[in-house]
C-alpha cells in the first residue's frame, strides 16, 4: 500500500460493488473519500469486511433496488467476467441484461455518478473476440460516459507480482474528460523477499520436503523483475514450480492445484515453501493492520480474487487530479 500525502478525493463519496475484501475501499479512502455503500455476497468475504470496516456490504446485488443506493461520487466496481449473449447490433445497455454488468449500469443509469472505476481479469479486454468489451464500452458512452481503459501490471507499480489486470476509467460527459491518461510504469525497487514474514513466524506445515525435488543448477545471485524458476517438484505443472525471491512472485490465484497451490513455490534459505496469508496481502497491497480469515483455504481463494491496493492508489490518484483540473479551469 502507497502512504498517500495529498487527498486528491477528499470531500468525494464512493460506493464498492463487487466489494471483495475491500480493496477498492482500502485504495479510495486513503485518497480521502468516503465510502456510503457496499455490496458483496460471499459470505465469507462479508465477514472479513465486517472485521475490517465495521460494514455488512448488503448482499445479491441482482435483488438491490438501484434507487435505495445513496447518491455518490464515484461508482467502484470489480464485476466478474461474463459473456454476453448479443441479441442486436447495439451492443450496449440492453445487451448487457443478464449478466453482473448490467447491475452496475443500472445503477449508474439511475444514479448517475461523476466516475465509474472498474477492473476485470486482463482477458476481459479479448473476452468473446472483443464483444464483452464492446458491450461495456458502448453501454458506459449510451449511458453518458467516456471509456478508457487499459491492461495494467503490478510490477509496473511497486508490487513483485505478476498481475495483469484492465482498470476502466469513465467520467460524464459534462465534466469534460474524454481521455483518461493511466499512471506511468515505473522501476521495480523491492522484490519477493522484502515482503516475507521472518522465517521464525512460518509454521512448519508450510514446507515442502519431498524427493521428487529437482532443483536446476543455477545460481541464485541476480535479482529481477520477472519470476526466477530455480526447480521442480513432481513434473513441474503449475503449483509445483519452486522460484527464487530475488525475483517477483507469480500471479495469485483463487484456483489450482499442485504443492505449492495458489501462490508458487519459493526457495527460502535452502528450504522450499508456499506463501502463507499475510505474505500474500503484501503481495496485493494490504497493510499488515488488516485482519485476515482465519481458514487458510478461504484466504488464498479471497487473495487470489482480489485487486491491487498499489494500482488503484496510483489510478485514483490520476483520477483526482484530472477531475480537479478539469473542474477548476
Amino acid at each position: 500500500m502507497v502512504e498517500i500525502k495529498e487527498k486528491k478525493l477528499k470531500d468525494m463519496t464512493f460506493i464498492d460493488l463487487f466489494a471483495g475484501l475491500g480493496g477498492f475501499r482500502i485504495a479510495l479512502e486513503s485518497l480521502g473519500a468516503k465510502c456510503v455503500y457496499s455490496n458483496e455476497w460471499d459470505k465469507f468475504a462479508q465477514q472479513v469486511y465486517y472485521d475490517n470496516f465495521g460494514d455488512v456490504p448488503e448482499g445479491d446485488i441482482t435483488k438491490v433496488d438501484e434507487n435505495t443506493i445513496p447518491e455518490h461520487d464515484i461508482l467502484c466496481a470489480g464485476f466478474p467476467c461474463q459473456a454476453f449473449s448479443i441479441s442486436g447490433k447495439q451492443r450496449g445497455f440492453e445487451d448487457s441484461r443478464g449478466t453482473l454488468f448490467f447491475d452496475v449500469a443500472r445503477i449508474v443509469k439511475c444514479k448517475k455518478p461523476k466516475i465509474v472505476f472498474m477492473e476485470n481479469v486482463k482477458n476481459f479486454a479479448v473476452h468473446d473476440e472483443g464483444k464483452t468489451l464492446e458491450v461495456v464500452e458502448n453501454t458506459m458512452k449510451e449511458l453518458g460516459y467516456s471509456f478508457s481503459h487499459k491492461v495494467l501490471n503490478a510490477v509496473d507499480y511497486g508490487i513483485p507480482q505478476k498481475r495483469e489486470r484492465i482498470y476502466m476509467v469513465c467520467f460524464r460527459n459534462d465534466i469534460g474528460i474524454d481521455n483518461f491518461n493511466f499512471p506511468k510504469p515505473f522501476k521495480l525497487k523491492k522484490y519477493v523477499k522484502d515482503f516475507l514474514l521472518p522465517e521464525e513466524q512460518i509454521p512448519e506445515k508450510y514446507y515442502v520436503n519431498r524427493p521428487d525435488t529437482y532443483m536446476e543448477n543455477k545460481s541464485d545471485d541476480i535479482y529481477s523483475d520477472k519470476s526466477i524458476r530455480l526447480g521442480i517438484v513432481n513434473k513441474g505443472g503449475q503449483g509445483e514450480r519452486i522460484y527464487s525471491i530475488k525475483g517477483i512472485a507469480i500471479t495469485l490465484s483463487a484456483y489450482g492445484g499442485g504443492v505449492f497451490a495458489k501462490t508458487g513455490g519459493y526457495m527460502i534459505n535452502g528450504r522450499y515453501r508456499r506463501l502463507v496469508p499475510r505474505e500474500c496481502a503484501r503481495l496485493m497491497g494490504y497493510p499488515d493492520t488488516y485482519k485476515i480469515i482465519k481458514n487458510d483455504n478461504q484466504a488464498y481463494k479471497q487473495f487470489g480474487n482480489s485487486v491491487v491496493i498499489d494500482v488503484l492508489q496510483y489510478i485514483a490518484e490520476e483520477i483526482g487530479i484530472q477531475y480537479r483540473r478539469k473542474i477548476n479551469e
